[in-house]
């Protein structure tokens, strides 16, 4: 029989912001960026109350198709529980539609809010395994999601399932050990895409070339990530998906092309349109900075993203949910 959860819980949630691909790691390789969305969520006993601060606000859903409440539903799920209603509060900082995970980031925080309010009840939480593959199973891949489960670098895969033909592949992720000496610089800018149509300019077919050519480095990438970052610049080389989106964002092609010519380690951050630039130790040139201003991206260093992080109880900020 599934338990209700009692009125009166309360989960908080902080969860990071991802890059994927990283170049060459198509769908596979994955890094937690420092800009967190904030979730709080009460139980209550019946209805459905969405407040959002900061990116989304007045754009996202307010109802149960929400990405966060439909990724608490299922995690409350797959832990044997229900509940009859929610209060959600999101405080997000994390841009969307900029290939910053935003997306994976709201699914994994709804994930965790489910392990919040379990946790409550004695009942055990979903693992980090679990949530990487419920994550998945939203996501199609696991790249972005895994990275803001477990925060830092991570290498991602799906693997087929032993079993009927209709059932979900498994998703599942490793962590690197990323090199202390690494630096990430981060440039979004104001306008959005949309993945499904930078998706849409991907052949269905390469060459066995380009196809050897990624493979080479992408696992060039974890040496440098995690040994040799001085092989950042060769390890970013990508032939399969960053040139044939070119056309889509040419100004994230443009600022991508002139880190690369000035020496900067520079990817596609996801689908784009930010920019991730990776450096061995190094502040970002000067003039790589305003030349990125100039184009009209917010360029920052940010710190290496942290796993999420959920708790229980009323969190000290909010001090109008006591009692």
């Amino acid at each position: 029989m599934t338990l209700t959860l009692p009125a009166g819980l309360i989960a908080q949630v902080s969860v990071a912001a991802s890059s994927a691909n990283l170049g060459p790691g198509f769908d596979s390789l994955g890094l937690a960026l420092g800009r967190y969305d904030d979730i709080v969520v009460r139980t209550a006993a019946d209805g459905l109350v969405i407040e959002v601060e900061g990116e989304g606000a007045g754009e996202v859903s307010g109802g149960g198709d929400h990405l966060v409440v439909r990724a608490l539903r299922r995690g409350l799920a797959a832990l044997g529980v229900d509940v009859g209603g929610l209060i959600v509060r999101c405080r997000n900082a994390i841009p969307h539609s900029r290939g910053l995970g935003s997306s994976a980031s709201a699914v994994v925080g709804g994930l965790a809010v489910a392990n919040g309010l379990v946790a409550q009840m004695d009942l055990q939480p979903l693992s980090s395994a679990q949530l990487i593959q419920l994550a998945g199973e939203f996501e199609g891949h696991p790249d972005n999601a895994a990275a803001s489960v477990l925060g830092g670098a991570v290498v991602s895969w799906t693997g087929a399932p032993a079993g009927p033909a209709d059932a979900l592949p498994g998703y599942f992720a490793a962590p690197l050990r990323l090199h202390r000496d690494i630096r990430l610089f981060p440039a979004i800018p104001s306008v959005r895409s949309s993945t499904v149509e930078t998706r849409a300019v991907l052949p269905d077919r390469v060459s066995h070339s380009d196809a050897r050519f990624n493979i080479s480095r992408a696992a060039l990438l974890v040496v440098a990530l995690t040994e040799r970052p001085d092989l950042l610049m060769a390890a970013t080389e990508d032939l399969l998906h960053q040139p044939q989106r070119a056309s889509v964002m040419p100004a994230s092609a443009e600022f991508l092309h002139f880190l690369r010519r000035n020496g900067v380690a520079a990817v596609l951050s996801g689908a784009g349109p930010s920019v991730l630039a990776l450096t061995d130790g190094r502040d970002l040139p000067t003039d790589a900075i305003e030349f990125g201003r100039s184009g009209g991206f917010a360029v920052e260093e940010m710190a290496i993203g942290e796993p999420v992080r959920w708790s229980s109880g009323v969190p000290a900020a909010t001090p109008e949910w006591r009692g």
